[in-house]
């Protein structure tokens, strides 16, 4: 049953309580820990919204509580570097943002999660690891790898994916039949497609997008950034991100602002995805999160309108990567049992569970589901989508929040300025060279 209680510092925190059903549920691994109550802190987000459906299974067939705290993402990440700090913490299972990923690992505040996946008391046999969509794992739970951040030799995971997202391309099918207009395979053809769709259609944005001042803007301009062939850094830790590529992007970027609806400069993901719903801009490039708003015909007026593509091409296919994992943080008090809720939420049996509920699959098994496609046909592409998903398309390293937001920053005067994106570039890669040697990036240059 779900009720609402007071927890920790007076927030509402949503508790959900094994009932007596608990009796007729599985034995073994679980018994040690019934009547274990674990508390756990997530972000107030579609996914997170599925996962609170399906809890009521795992605590029936475990006989383990879950209380939630359920946050507003910055709430969330504000709670979380107060708690992860504590001697003894009062969280047993978070969710995470990817690029919160170095920040916690590098201050040691997550297990490893070797040792759990080594217990065979714990380890479920059936789990199917080789089945988790490769680049979320990489993106959202390995460190010490590859440029510390990537699967490699000396790799360890912190953390499992969890409402991990890549981004995809939603267009309105009835303008572009009505038009003639073709579904954009390449750069060359969105960039075509956006800036015709305001003179064919008046009132109409081409394409709404990301653009805000901060994470927003640097986000919109990194989701070009791969695909077109840039980075931010070379294999030695040197920006390139002022390159010919990152000139391109942000050419990209503002061209996308310039022939987007009205108020673009400003908008940030939900205003972005509320244009696309409401029916002011044709297209929609990001994360496949907002696809069950676009079908919901109780709030958007495109809902059956909509067709659904993957990232167009560049120089290469490379969509985004991103979204949050679950870990268990070092403080934990319970972290044999978080381990547990952890391995069945993201078990085959719960992973499409929650994807069912509305939820973003994790697991390549689940987009194959035939009863998952069949209740959201956009699955499919979704599912195609994942093979090019990009886990180096943003740096996930100690100095990325301070290089991060000078991205956002100077691509919002580029957006709204008219400051030219060369000298733009040419100043983030400036400041984002002595971020990087007072970090210590080439002390062994």
């Amino acid at each position: 049953m779900l009720s609402l209680k007071t927890l920790l510092t007076g927030t509402a925190v949503t508790a959900v309580t094994a009932t007596s059903v608990m009796a007729g549920g599985h034995g073994g691994p679980y018994d040690a820990y019934k009547g274990t109550t674990l508390v756990i802190n997530v972000p107030a987000h579609p996914h997170y919204n599925a996962m609170m459906k399906i809890l009521p299974q795992f605590m029936e067939e475990t006989g383990i509580n879950v209380e939630v705290d359920q946050l507003q993402y910055l709430k969330m990440r504000e709670r979380q570097t107060l708690e992860l700090t504590k001697d003894e913490g009062d969280y047993d299972m978070i969710a995470y943002v990817v690029f919160s990923k170095a920040d916690y690992v590098f201050a040691d505040q997550l297990e490893n999660l070797a040792k759990y996946f080594m217990n065979p008391k714990l380890s479920d046999p059936n789990y199917d690891s080789g089945d988790l969509i490769d680049g979320y794992v990489a993106n959202i739970g390995v460190a010490g790898g590859v440029k510390g951040y990537l699967p490699g030799q000396t790799g360890s995971l912190f953390g499992i994916p969890y409402g991990s997202e890549t981004s995809v391309l939603a267009y309105r099918k009835d303008i572009f039949e009505k038009h003639g207009i073709d579904v954009p395979m390449n750069y060359d053809q969105l960039l075509d497609a956006a800036c015709k769709i305001p003179e064919v259609e008046p009132g109409m944005g081409g394409m709404a997008s990301r653009a805000a001042s901060g994470h927003q803007a640097s986000h919109a301009f990194l989701l070009h950034l791969a695909p077109l062939g840039g980075r931010v850094f070379d294999g030695e830790w040197n920006p390139i991100i002022n390159n010919e590529a990152g000139v391109a992007a942000a050419n990209a970027l503002k061209t996308i602002v310039d022939c987007g609806p009205e108020g673009s400069q400003t908008f940030g993901p939900a205003e972005a995805a509320a244009s696309f719903r409401q029916g002011t801009s044709a297209m929609f490039m990001d994360s496949i999160a907002f696809a069950a708003g676009f079908e919901d015909e109780s709030k958007s007026k495109v809902a059956g309108k909509v067709g659904y593509a993957l990232h167009p091409e560049g120089v290469r296919r490379g969509s985004q990567t991103g979204g949050f994992g679950i870990a268990i943080p070092k403080n934990a008090q319970n972290k044999e049992a978080a381990f547990l809720l952890m391995q069945w939420l993201t078990s085959k049996k719960g992973d499409l569970a929650v994807a069912m509920a509305g939820g973003n699959p994790s697991r390549f098994s689940t987009y194959e589901d035939a009863g998952l496609n069949e209740k959201y046909p956009y699955s499919a592409t979704f599912g195609e989508a994942l093979k090019y998903a990009d886990p180096d398309w943003r740096p996930i390293i100690p100095t990325w929040g301070k290089i991060n937001a000078d991205i956002g920053t100077t691509m919002s005067k580029v957006l709204t300025e008219g400051l030219d994106p060369q000298e733009a570039l040419d100043g983030v890669a400036e400041r984002a060279k002595e971020i990087m040697t007072e970090a210590g990036y080439y002390t062994w240059q």
